[in-house]
């Protein structure tokens, strides 16, 4: 079993202006029922699901009701998808994908450490480039894009727990209110 997340992470949001477009999504989602205003103290979200949380899923997701509620991050943040790992990695610059595993599930330590070197260095500093193994780029580790969009790095992401899968419209409807940033949806299980 376990429980299962959904995070819309903007992607392009600072972390000047994260407070305030936490605060529009925030206001959008209350005003369209599908969470409330209310806080909790509940372990898996401080805003419940709303009368109309259905206007977030697909029609063919009510058969079942969210059990709990939304987490808004603000503040820099590495989004991650929980249990498991990344296959690839991929370089916005050339499209290289770079693997990090072998055919076997076998981890490719000398792959993965810029990586890791890298995440460290941008959740302290905010700042991280790794260099492209195929072109040689140093790209900024936001930029590059991971199998099941497992990572994400910013300064804003809406983290929902155990609710039916997000529609393209509810997605859209939150990107909307980001000032059109770019948008990835993590999902993962604890």
């Amino acid at each position: 079993m376990g429980d299962h997340f959904q995070t819309v992470v903007d992607l392009g949001a600072t972390a000047t202006e994260a407070p305030r477009l936490a605060a529009r999504v925030l206001d959008l989602l209350v005003h369209e029922g599908i969470v409330r205003a209310e806080r909790t103290d509940g372990p898996f979200g401080n805003h419940l699901p709303g009368p109309h949380w259905d206007r977030a899923v697909s029609p063919e997701d009510t058969r079942w009701e969210p059990t709990d509620g939304l987490v808004v991050h603000t503040g820099r943040t590495v989004f991650h998808g929980g249990q498991g790992e990344p296959e690839w990695a991929r370089c916005p610059r050339c499209a290289a994908t770079t693997r990090l595993y072998t055919d076997d599930y076998d981890r490719i330590d000398t792959a993965w450490e810029p990586f890791g070197t890298a995440m460290d260095l941008w959740y302290a500093t905010g700042a991280a480039d790794v260099p492209c193994p195929a072109c040689a780029a140093a790209v900024p580790l936001p930029d590059w894009t991971w199998s099941y969009d497992y990572f994400a790095f910013g300064h804003l992401g809406f983290e929902f727990w155990n609710w039916p899968e997000f529609s393209t419209r509810f997605r859209s409807l939150i990107t909307g209110a980001l000032d059109g940033h770019r948008t990835v949806l993590v999902r993962g299980k604890l």
